[in-house]
């Protein structure tokens, strides 16, 4: 079993909890261990496991009162729940199956048999996953629907790329997508819907919709700010009854290739990431604009750059800074500016990136959607 893979344990009697938590967690699972189901539900708020196997004689709140709370949130409604018991009581078993519970599992079971149940139980789901992603894959081949783009536009003089990984290689939420207005005019967009696999996936269309309607039309009343575009995403969004109920980000630049120069202005985004080449330094450009939709107003603001020649721009994902340790999610913006800042200014630098030890084990050890966008002004 994947150590990435939590279990939520739920009984009130500490010594089964120590015992069944040490147990599985030799099996290779990650245990979380609650005493009581007010405590599993402080534990939900800060992670989601992979499952979750409660005892059903609790005092306060029961087993079968703790699913229905679970039940009646959406956030936790979907995690897979298994009833751990003492009892063998027929009438109890199918109250517990009436809620969608998956499967009963006995206390007094040998280990190697729950542990074969919680894994025959995860293989399932994983492979009704993988049967849903090949699906929805098909049905977006033939919609000619795309939240990345297959190839990258071509900018008189600068280089532009990016790099792309959805989680477990579902369809995720990030979206990327370069609208080019003209010869001198390129807006590049690189958005996150909250949320995991397709549910995100399926919202980033609506954004993505959003962001180049917002484009054309401003463009075609003659204004070229990302500020007035991004306040006008902003204002759909906040007014839309469906999608302001997601939270996204969004980072969206702007390049005047006449002028070599770009404006930027991000909504609840990360840091770009700015080499200057002439000083060979590395630093952050900040955007203060709240999450799309978040409030009618998002406080956006707008930065302008002149980019010289080997100057240099990445945007990102949180996926891309993001890591996992025993079983906690950190964010750490610094130890990818570290290793980034290595390839900065070099010949070939996104080459370089993508070939890397870094994005590779990123690759191999991600925790959500990971995306990466270069932009670099050509030395003549």
């Amino acid at each position: 079993m994947p150590a990435s893979h939590k279990i939520l344990l739920v009984d009130d009697n500490p010594l089964v909890l120590e015992m069944m938590g040490r147990a599985l967690s030799r099996e290779g699972f990650i245990c979380m261990k609650a005493n009581s189901a007010m405590q599993a539900m402080e534990l939900l708020e800060k992670d989601v496991p992979d499952i979750i196997l409660s005892d059903y004689d609790m005092p306060e709140m029961n087993g079968f009162q703790f699913r229905q709370q679970l039940m009646g949130n959406k956030k936790f409604k979907h995690i897979p729940f298994m009833f751990l018991t003492s009892m063998n009581n027929a009438e109890l078993m199918l109250e517990g199956m009436n809620m969608d519970a998956i499967d009963y599992i006995v206390k007094d079971v040998p280990v190697p048999v729950i542990v074969s149940k919680i894994t025959n139980v995860l293989n399932t789901i994983r492979e009704q996953h993988e049967r849903s992603i090949s699906e929805l894959s098909r049905a977006a081949v033939a919609l000619n629907l795309n939240s990345v783009p297959q190839k990258v536009p071509v900018l008189h003089g600068f280089g532009i790329d990016f790099w792309h990984k959805p989680y477990q290689n579902y369809p995720g939420g990030d979206f990327i997508d370069f609208i080019q207005i003209d010869e001198r005019y390129t807006f590049i967009v690189l958005g996150d819907v909250m949320g995991k696999k397709w549910g995100a996936w399926f919202f980033s269309f609506g954004f993505l919709s959003y962001v180049r309607s917002a484009v054309r039309l401003c463009i075609f009343d003659g204004d070229l700010s990302t500020k007035s575009i991004m306040q006008k995403i902003n204002s759909v969004v906040h007014h839309d009854p469906v999608v302001s109920e997601v939270l996204s980000t969004l980072s969206l630049v702007m390049v005047d290739t006449e002028l070599s120069q770009m404006s930027y202005s991000g909504a609840g985004d990360l840091p770009l990431l700015y080499y200057n080449y002439a000083g060979d330094k590395t630093s952050r450009i900040q955007s203060e604009g709240l999450l799309l939709g978040l409030r009618q107003d998002g406080d956006f603001d707008e930065f302008m750059l002149k980019l010289n020649p080997g100057d240099q721009i990445l945007m990102l994902t949180d996926g891309m800074i993001d890591e996992e340790t025993a079983g906690r999610k950190r964010s750490d913006y610094s130890n990818f500016e570290q290793a980034i800042t290595a390839f900065l200014g070099k010949p070939d630098t996104f080459n370089q990136i993508r070939n890397s030890d870094f994005l590779n084990k990123k690759a191999q050890e991600q925790i959500d959607d990971c995306s990466l966008i270069f932009l670099q002004k050509e030395i003549n």
